[in-house]
């Protein structure tokens, strides 16, 4: 597991260790939501996973079943790699620059936060004794979505050398499998069929069509070269590779210095010429400013974001460090995207094939809708633009409405797996639910009247076809899977049913407010009533025995999981036991009614809260990286704050520290998200539930300070905590707020400054399950 040294702006590795490849290249991977790559060594070997990726830019390929059923989808959709610009390979006196071979005298490479670049440092000696120093800086460009570029920099150091640089483009290169199924691994090796391949002066471009999804991707490469002696250089292109060439002979101390604008362009539908001109034109775009300009844009766009979205933590240097690279990777991963969905992973790597899932509505658009609104808008728009998919999904499933897909990269379901793929619905509430929210913390009302509206109206009707009455007027949700996977197939999912009640009143309140808009799409009164009344009568289960709600129907009945016998190494479950065993058991994944408790916390009274955390806590495993964070917000609700802050550490380390074991496949978008949340709804207590705002901030007693920005209705509210007292301070305009249940008003040039009582927990503090406490947090400072 690599480590690194705690700082606030910076993940720097001081030291190169060849087994923590996977790992660093996620952590060091650079984004704008469009163009991704992976921060694999310039040199390009060794490797953990080369990658290089394009948002939405895919192949399709078989599902394999055992047993086939109706439903079931027929194709999958995988991220590919694309043709990889990121290549320096770097000859010295025909020595290859290679870390395995020669003495690495050192090398460092720094993620700045602040400046939006990766910078690397190397001093190399040669197997024959030269030795060089090698300083690259590389960026995506946050301002330029097509483009990326690179710096790269060497020097002799101890006497003359000649020196051979070759900047590269690599289309089809050799990965590791992909599967283990011979037919998806056929259809992903070498999947890029070549078109066109050209080259000229310093310039280079490859044309490429994907064989069964049909997509037309370009690249092109174009370079400056600077240095105090005569260069030669040459460009030559083939199918699959284009290599421009540098050569010079250089003394101690002169450096040769190269930059590399990379250009990316790819569509469905555009033509090889449309394709060719576009990633050509991306070029000139970024050459106009050089690469000053582009580290000036990036800088600039930084210095925004921050400015609206950063978090302080005075007391925990780690966590500080943490949730800074959480919100770095958040941005990247929605900067640029648009019309694109931001996945499990973002671009960093090609876990779950790259796809989508409820991850994104359910926890980065949460924080990224006060740290960066466009970005939640755009993410939105996606699904709106794949709202005819979903309905016909619906339509499949002899459902109304719409039936978003559990996982996918273009809109179709993708899920091999049908408790998920088909039975988790809830993926269309947290839909809704992030529509509501970016609405109520935006004010943007012709997104609702244009977009939001029919996402509402179509998933109110997918849950009024899903539920139905019982003789007594009751309204049920039956056989679904919720956020705990090891509870599929539930009846009256408590998690789904309040998301389902605030999505069908949220549809009926949108079509009242855009009449004309809703009668177009088929609205009418009669269809509102019914949505209002399935809310009102909607079934929460509840056990008076032992008075905690229940997940679903029967599951307080469920016999206990015996935690004290299940042996360390049989985690996660699902990969030792038997789904059949988990599912009649009370063994939870991870965070399911204690999510509810979160995201509907309005449904709940303070001591139902307080029990049902305490039930649940102590039967919840986290088998997943999504459960941390949530354990955290409601922990710090209940007052358990010392509890909340063990689990901030889990969620805020996940890939940091590579506590899973895979963060090689890229990062866990939630997850970082989930720092943000532990942080702010956790340790800050904000909720929005209404579209008010209101806090109910406490620290641990580890923590002395905890600061954050978010952004609503265009202004800039930032709240600053300790142990005796919440500060809000407003940038521009007014806001009515709570502060824990007391309403008061907030300007521009009056900060108010409350109390802050502490906690009394109304139960003890629970007890997670035997050898799954999250581990005891030290205070780093």
């Amino acid at each position: 597991m690599a480590t690194f040294p705690v700082e606030p702006w910076a993940v720097r590795e001081t030291e190169l260790d060849l087994d923590d490849l996977g790992q660093t290249e996620s952590l060091f991977a650079l984004s704008n939501g469009h163009v991704g790559l992976r921060g694999n060594l310039d040199e390009g070997e060794p490797f953990g996973l080369p990658g290089t990726y394009l948002n939405s830019f895919y192949e399709e390929r078989p599902l394999p079943y055992a047993e086939a059923g109706y439903g079931f989808p027929e194709e999958g959709q995988s991220i590919l790699n694309v043709t990889n610009g990121k290549v320096f390979r770097l000859l010295v006196d025909d020595e290859p620059f290679d870390v395995r071979y020669g003495n690495l005298l050192s090398h460092e490479r720094v993620l700045d936060l602040r400046a939006g670049t990766l910078r690397r440092d190397v001093d190399w000696m040669s197997p024959a004794q030269q030795r060089v120093k090698v300083s690259t800086t590389r960026l995506v460009s946050l301002e330029q979505r097509s483009i990326a570029a690179f710096l790269y920099e060497v020097e002799p150091v101890d006497g003359p050398a000649r020196v051979i640089v070759q900047s590269e483009l690599v289309a089809n290169e050799d990965i590791p499998q992909t599967s283990k199924d011979p037919r998806v691994a056929a259809a992903l090796g070498h999947a890029l069929e070549p078109e066109e391949h050209t080259a000229s002066g310093l310039n280079g471009q490859l044309l490429h069509r994907t064989k069964a999804s049909w997509l037309r991707l370009g690249a092109e490469m174009d370079h400056e070269v600077d240095a105090p002696v005569p260069v030669r250089s040459h460009t030559e292109a083939r199918e699959d590779w284009a290599r421009t060439t540098f050569a010079c002979e250089l003394q101690p101390g002169q450096r040769l210095r190269i930059v590399k604008y990379l250009a990316y362009g790819w569509s469905s539908q555009r033509s090889r010429q449309a394709i060719r001109d576009q990633v050509h034109g991306a070029i000139a775009g970024a050459r106009l400013g050089g690469w000053d300009g582009l580290v000036a844009a990036q800088r600039r766009f930084l210095d925004g974001f921050w400015a609206q979205a950063d978090v302080e933590v005075e007391g925990d240097a780690e966590i500080q460090q943490a949730v800074r690279f959480a919100l770095f990777h958040l941005m990247q991963a929605g900067a640029r995207a648009e019309a694109r969905p931001i996945a499990a992973k973002g671009l960093t790597g090609r876990g779950y094939d790259g796809h989508v899932f409820w991850d994104t509505e359910g926890f980065v658009l949460p924080v990224l809708t006060y740290t960066h609104p466009r970005a939640a808008r755009d993410g939105l728009r996606w699904r709106h633009d794949t709202l005819q998919l979903a309905r016909d999904r619906a339509a499949q499933l002899g459902l109304s409405g719409a039936a978003f897909p559990w996982r996918t990269i273009r809109g179709q379901e993708c899920s091999a797996y049908w408790p998920a793929g088909t039975a988790g619905f809830h993926v269309n509430a947290a839909i809704a639910a992030a529509a509501v929210r970016y609405v109520q913390a935006t004010g943007d009302t012709a997104f609702e009247a244009d977009f939001g509206l029919e996402l509402l109206v179509e998933t109110a009707r997918l849950w009024r076809s899903l539920g139905h009455h019982d003789r007594h007027g009751v309204f049920h949700i039956d056989g679904v899977t919720g956020p705990d996977e090891y509870s599929a197939i539930a009846d009256d999912n408590i998690y789904t049913n309040l998301m389902a009640q605030q999505n069908l009143v949220a549809a009926a309140g949108a079509a009242e407010r855009h009449p004309d808009e809703a009668r177009a799409i088929g609205v009418d009164d009669e269809e509102i009533a019914s949505w209002r009344d399935a809310a009102a009568r909607i079934h929460l289960p509840y056990s008076n025995e032992l008075r905690v709600h229940e997940q679903s129907a029967g599951f307080t009945r469920h016999q206990e999981w015996d935690f004290e016998h299940t042996p360390d190494d049989h985690y996660p479950l699902l990969l030792h036991y038997p789904y059949f065993d988990l599912y009649r058991r009370q063994v939870v994944k991870q965070a399911d009614l204690v999510l509810a408790m979160h995201w509907r916390g309005d449904a709940f009274t303070a001591e139902e809260k307080a029990r049902n955390f305490a039930y649940y806590d102590e039967r919840t495993v986290r088998d997943s990286s999504l459960s941390a964070c949530t354990q955290a917000v409601m922990a710090a609700e209940v007052g358990h704050t010392e509890l909340a802050y063990d689990y901030l550490g889990e969620a805020a380390f996940v890939d940091l520290y590579n506590l899973q074991h895979n963060s090689g496949d890229g990062l866990h978008m939630a997850s970082l998200a989930g720092t943000w949340l532990a942080l702010v709804a956790g340790f800050g207590g904000m909720r929005d539930h209404g579209g008010e705002l209101s806090f109910m901030p406490r620290l641990p007693d580890r923590l002395d300070r905890l600061s954050f920005a978010i952004t609503c209705h265009g202004a800039i509210l930032r709240v600053t905590v300790d142990h005796e007292e919440a500060t809000y301070q407003l940038d521009s305009g007014e806001m009515t707020l709570r502060h824990h249940g007391e309403q008061f008003t907030v300007t521009a040039d009056k900060p108010v400054t409350l109390r802050v009582p502490p906690p009394r927990p109304a139960t003890p503090a629970p007890k997670p399950p035997a050898r799954r406490e999250p581990r005891r947090r030290h205070r780093n400072s």
